[in-house]
This record gives structure tokens, C-alpha cells and sequence, in this order.
């Protein structure tokens, strides 16, 4: 097993079988970009998707692997069991908060923006409405209605059957429907407003940002009660205007998170925060702002996601 492989696995070594073992290990290392995006899809958290994916490994590596006919659809069961798990805990955990939660955000490759599908499904907007399904309905969503998983891998995934299934998905999608943004703005017109939002903010210049933000304009700051955060969300373009007016000792770097334009807010050399926007009518209509220091740790390293 060479360096690499070991990096993506979790596992070093060489076991006796070493022709399973690699055939094992080929099978996960090709399946994992999809895992991880199933499992921090249905967690909102890179952190908890990449300790689903090593639970998923050693379960895997456990498999008698003549017995499977479709390696991705195992894999992908395996992982949607695990990731049912932890959300179950992290529902818990999140009643204790400190403030509003927010899903980790990533740093994403330019070509998770070029498939549209997926740049949805990934983008803070999606995550939070995810966050109001139930934990089987999420699961069935991203696998349905992201993956296009078939109903009967489903089923074997979430222990329902595939007549539930089929009532879980058609549930939840009316759900995200109801509550997913309905405007479709482009990745160019999302980059040309935040520049502008950009230029507002370094220079301080508040009529230039009330140009660029709407009244209604909602701020959620996430500090996990670690940095300091608005407790509550901050509404309307003056109160919001006021906030960001704060940041001009801030360097403030573009960048590609979640499949979308965003900017990354750093103080010292340090990432302090990153900022995703929500556009509506050709304004940010929503501001989420992540400060939680744990939420940052993997910002400074690109995590591809994809199917």
C-alpha cells in the first residue's frame, strides 16, 4: 500500500491478503469522494464526515468482498448508516449551541461549480434547509434526489422498505421544495455583487454597502460560543451595515466555498472567519459568517467534493 493510499484510507500497513486488501482499498480509495460528500451532505460538518469514512474503512475491510456485487452501492449503504448515526448525536448536541449553528464550510475545486446539481446541494442555503428534515428524510434526499441512488439501495440503507422509501422521498422533497431559495443566480453574478460588497466593506463605505445588501438582509454569525458571535441573527440592512462596517482591519480573500463565491475574512495571517451569501433580486440577502475555530481548521486545505 503506498503513501498516498494510506492517507486516503486511515490505514497503513500490509495485511496477509494482499490482493483483497488492494482490491479493497482500490474500491474505497474510488468511492471516496462520494462517500464524503454523502456523509458531510446528510452532517453539515467535514469534521464528522471524515470520521464517518474511516468507520466506514474499517467496516468495509471486514467485508467479504466476493459476496458484493456493486462496491459503490455497499460503500454507499455503509456510510449512510454511519452518518444516520452521528446525526443523531449531533442533533443532541446541537440543543446545547452556543448561538446559531451553522454547517462547516469547505473550500471547493472549480469544477464542483460547473455541475450546478451538485453546487446546490452543497451550498449553505441547501445545508440549512437539510437541517430541518428529519434524519431519515435528509438521508433519503441526498441519496435520492443528489445521488440518484435506486430506491431498493436506499432502502437497504436506511432499514426501511422501498414502499417507505419512496413516501420518505416524496415527503421530504415537497419540504425542500417549500423551503429551498427559488432564485437561480449564476457563480458570475454571485462574483460581481461580492466584489462589490468586497470594495464597500474594505473602504468602510456604508452607502455603497446598503447598495449591495437588501433591506431585509438577515446576518447569522457562528461562534460555538468560542469567539465572539451575535447570539441571535442580526436583521436589516443598517444593523447588518453596522457589523460589517467593523471589519475594515480585516484582509479579505475571494474564494470558491460550497460550490460558490465567498469570502474568507483573515486577521494577523489568521483565517477569522468565513462568509457565505445568499442573493436574492440581484442583492445578499443573507450573510452566514462561521467563526467557530473548529470549523476553520480545514479551511486552509482544499477538500474536493463530488459524486
Amino acid at each position: 500500500m503506498d503513501e498516498d493510499t494510506e492517507r486516503a484510507t486511515g490505514v497503513t500497513g500490509h495485511s496477509p491478503h494482499a490482493d483483497e486488501a488492494d482490491s479493497a482499498t482500490e474500491a474505497f480509495v474510488a468511492h471516496r469522494n462520494l462517500l464524503f460528500t454523502v456523509a458531510y451532505e446528510m452532517l453539515g460538518s467535514a469534521a464528522d464526515a471524515e470520521d464517518v469514512l474511516q468507520e466506514t474503512w474499517l467496516r468495509w475491510a471486514d467485508v467479504d468482498h466476493d459476496t458484493v456485487r456493486d462496491p459503490r452501492a455497499f460503500l454507499v449503504r455503509i456510510t449512510t448508516r454511519q452518518a444516520l448515526t452521528r446525526l443523531r448525536t449531533l442533533r443532541r448536541r446541537k440543543e446545547s449551541y452556543v448561538g446559531p449553528w451553522l454547517p462547516e464550510l469547505l473550500l471547493t475545486a472549480p469544477d464542483v461549480a460547473e455541475d450546478i446539481e451538485l453546487a446546490d446541494s452543497v451550498s449553505m442555503a441547501m445545508l440549512l434547509v437539510l437541517e430541518t428534515l428529519t434524519p431519515t428524510e435528509r438521508a433519503v434526499f441526498v441519496l435520492r434526489d443528489v445521488f440518484d441512488l435506486g430506491y431498493d439501495d436506499i432502502a437497504q440503507a436506511v432499514a426501511k422498505t422501498p414502499a417507505a422509501v419512496r413516501q420518505i422521498a416524496h415527503r421530504a422533497r415537497a419540504h425542500v421544495a417549500a423551503r429551498r431559495p427559488r432564485e437561480v443566480v449564476s457563480p458570475d453574478q454571485t462574483r460581481s455583487v461580492l466584489a462589490a460588497f468586497q470594495r464597500a466593506v474594505e473602504t468602510g463605505d456604508l452607502r455603497r454597502l446598503l447598495d449591495v445588501i437588501a433591506p431585509d438582509v438577515v446576518l447569522l454569525t457562528d461562534g460555538g460560543g468560542v469567539v465572539r458571535a451575535a447570539l441571535e441573527p442580526v436583521v436589516g440592512a443598517e444593523a447588518v451595515a453596522d457589523v460589517l462596517c467593523r471589519l475594515t482591519s480585516a484582509t479579505l480573500q475571494p474564494a470558491q466555498v460550497n460550490g460558490h463565491p465567498a469570502l474568507i475574512l483573515r486577521t494577523g495571517g489568521e483565517t477569522d472567519t468565513v462568509l457565505a451569501v445568499h442573493l436574492e433580486g440581484g442583492l445578499i440577502a443573507g450573510l452566514y459568517a462561521v467563526r467557530n475555530p473548529e470549523k476553520l481548521s480545514r479551511i486552509s486545505r482544499v477538500t474536493a467534493v463530488g459524486r
